[in-house]
């Protein structure tokens, strides 16, 4: 080497592969990845090719352009860009008009705050650190244009000097009030802290632990008070990526059968800068990359489809746009015969990024989503791949009809050479009264032409293919479209039509979602390990919370909503109905309930918001007075029937016992009537008296007796 001058040393790392030392026992070499992908590319190209064809049916450019021939009409009808037209809103809207993108639900009880967590902070990264709607319009028109869209997720890490508050200790001192104060505080949380452990401290407020974990480190009560700011390194940006990739750049094993999950590996190009790279502090050998060698649209350098639609550089090396090639796989990194996920990135010859798979979820960090899918393939298919004969079909005949009109004379006039004099015909071309030869009629001298009249097979024609069109696609037109008529002129059979468009496009809708759910998971596995200590998401105007990483370690399941305007429309008239039929019966608080949820429905979210913290205005002080002299009142009328009811149980009773007596009066007479007429009564009297007579007898006797013995002495 010490032999070799400079030319032979540039040209040894021009044709030499620079890879990057690591310390695997098994260590892949460049020429290993690149033979992957080469061998992987006659699929790629295929598939490209596909792709073209059908970009170019959708744009008009390429193959599906019309040769220009003098006077012939070489227009071509976007009849699949009008479809995809009507597809994009009714595939990106279901995503953009709900608040929250993505619903985590809890596995089991203990999972419930973690479930919690994940939701706020995923929405939070989607909505406010990641361009939502951008990225949804590129989802989704990726998907609807080329037949599948590629995602590929990513972790943006920016270092940089930061401002934070500085913080001095300070000695609580006996005499001072707020100290004092301060003292019995840190001395109940340091008991609460004691007897519950560390879950204790992290529920106090943030002051109070600075406070508790100074007062631990001095061994003394101390609080900690804000002494300015200060600079110091730290993290400025710290949050997820998804890109939507070009088709053109992104190579996907072959031998996957249409399984992504089994893949080994992936490979995706994309323009890079030597600042860009050095800013992430992710790769090495930057200085043995040929910058000036690799710019794009540099003389003599493969340039990547992706740099195709401009030559445009920079010229200072810092700036200067060069093409990296990213490989994502698998590889048996240290001889044991089971491979790990890897990645590698290089330019040209020289490897500058070789490690171990970052991503917490060992799996590839893409997601491919196909719109029509095919079997074994990871790709799918457009609708221009259903409609190109249709388009061709309405091309062919609008360019007839159009010919048919554009090569007539409309609007000149011929006329009979004999009609007219020279002076009379000068009368006639400058609009003055004329005179015409006697011999010749001018109506049948003069002869106007004029469109001549479309045969009505055209729009036939062109009316057939449409249909055909919106049968294939199950997009309904604005104008018509699909209707139930091939299926019977009846309510259900249009019915049933619609229906069938509306499977067909929540069908999409669902594989679009997975690729979203599927995105969702792999940013949530990534921020529960790049996190950084805490993250604050503002959930309302006023409200915000602290997610921590260790608290989306959770098991849960990921749900979107996936919504149509026409679902949404179908459930919101059920829920009025309901609330004509029953809106009289239901408490107001349920009534507002369906209130907001029939404006959510119809996308109208401050309006929903409104109606459910919606509450009554409380009563003036007159009203307030008047309803407790209404409840006054009505207490005293419900003690006057009261009273009334009482009263009236009183006379009832009364009047009871009066029939009862009358009754018992009533029965003796009865009785004694009887008697009398049966003898019984007489027969008593005459009882009594011989009674009577008997005891007289008897007394008499005893007395008689009495006075015998007085007698005797």
């Amino acid at each position: 080497m010490e032999d070799m001058n400079t030319e032979d040393l540039n040209y040894l790392k021009d044709e030499a592969d620079v890879s990057v030392s690591t310390d695997w026992e098994n260590p892949p070499k460049l020429e290993d990845l690149k033979y992957d992908i080469e061998q992987a590319k006659p699929h790629h190209d295929n598939h490209v090719s596909e792709v073209v064809s059908w970009l170019d049916n959708l744009n008009v450019t390429g193959g599906a352009r019309i040769t220009k021939v003098t006077g012939r009409s070489s227009i071509v009808p976007r009849l699949i860009r009008k479809q995809a037209e009507w597809r994009y809103a009714a595939l990106s809207e279901p995503f953009l008009s709900s608040e929250d993108l993505f619903d985590c639900q809890p596995r089991t009880h203990e999972d419930v705050m973690a479930a919690r967590q994940a939701k706020l902070l995923l929405n939070y990264q989607f909505t406010c650190e990641l361009n939502l709607v951008k990225f949804i319009d590129d989802y989704v028109r990726a998907a609807v244009d080329e037949g599948s869209v590629l995602v590929r997720v990513g972790w943006e890490e920016e270092k940089g000097m930061v401002k934070k508050p500085k913080f001095v200790s300070v000695p609580l001192e006996p005499d001072n009030p707020e100290h004092t104060y301060m003292a019995q505080m840190l001395e109940q949380a340091a008991n609460s802290v004691l007897e519950g452990g560390p879950a204790v401290m992290e529920q106090l407020p943030p002051e109070l632990q600075r406070n508790l974990k100074a007062t631990f480190d001095a061994g003394v009560p101390t609080m900690v008070e804000e002494d300015g700011t200060v600079e110091v390194k730290g993290i400025v940006k710290n949050q997820p990526t998804i890109e939507v990739c070009d088709y053109e750049n992104l190579m996907i094993d072959p031998s996957c059968k249409g399984d992504l999950d089994i893949a080994q590996f992936i490979a995706y190009d994309f323009e890079t800068s030597k600042s860009e790279l050095q800013k992430a502090e992710l790769y090495q050998n930057l200085d043995e990359v040929d910058w000036e060698g690799q710019a794009i649209g540099k003389d003599g350098t493969a340039i990547t489809p992706l740099t195709e639609r401009t030559s445009f550089n920079f010229q200072d090396q810092a700036r200067m746009k060069v093409t990296a090639t990213e490989y994502w796989g698998f590889w048996d990194i240290d001889g044991s015969g089971v491979t790990k996920p890897i990645v590698s990135t290089w330019i040209g010859n020289v490897m500058i990024r070789l490690e171990e798979s970052p991503f917490p979820d060992k799996k590839l960090p893409f997601v491919l989503v196909p719109y029509l899918p095919r079997r074994k393939s990871v790709y799918g298919e457009p609708d221009g791949a259903l409609l190109e004969d249709n388009q061709k079909i309405v091309g062919a005949v609008t360019r007839g009809m159009i010919d048919i009109m554009g090569r007539s004379a409309n609007g000149q006039q011929g006329m009979r050479k004999d009609a007219l004099d020279v002076t009379n015909q000068r009368k006639f071309e400058a609009g003055k009264d004329y005179y015409f030869n006697p011999n010749v009629d001018p109506r049948a001298s003069v002869y106007m032409h004029t469109f001549p009249e479309i045969p009505q097979s055209a729009p036939f024609m062109i009316q057939l293919q449409n249909n055909e069109a919106e049968a294939l696609t199950g997009v309904k037109a604005f104008h018509g479209g699909i209707s139930g008529e091939g299926l019977g002129e009846s309510a259900t059979a249009a019915r049933s039509a619609l229906d069938a468009a509306s499977k067909r496009e929540l069908g999409i809708l669902r594989r679009l979602s997975k690729g979203l759910i599927d995105i969702g998971r792999k940013v949530l596995a990534m921020d529960a390990e790049f996190l950084e200590e805490e993250k604050i998401v503002r959930i309302t105007d006023e409200e915000f919370v602290k997610i921590k990483p260790d608290d989306l370690s959770g098991k849960y399941d990921i749900r979107m909503q996936i919504s149509t305007a026409e679902s949404d429309n179908a459930k919101a008239q059920e829920l009025s109905f309901m609330l004509q039929t029953m809106g009289q019966t239901l408490p107001p608080e349920v009534t507002f309930r369906v209130m907001a949820q029939i404006a959510r429905l119809r996308k109208m979210p401050e309006t929903a918001k409104m109606l459910e913290n919606y509450q009554p205005p409380e009563p003036s002080p007159f009203e307030q007075r008047m309803q407790e002299l209404q409840l006054e009142k009505e207490a005293a009328e419900i003690d006057k029937l009261r009273s009334e009811v009482e009263e009236n149980k009183a006379e009832a009773q009364k009047d009871l016992a009066d029939a009862g007596l009358a009754s018992s009066k009533r029965d003796e007479l009865d009785l004694d009537y009887v008697q009398k007429a049966d003898g019984t009564e007489h027969k008593r009297n005459l009882e009594t008296q011989s009674e009577q007579a008997k005891g007289n007898m008897l007394r008499d006797a005893i007395k008689a007796r009495f006075s015998n013995k007085g007698n005797s002495k």
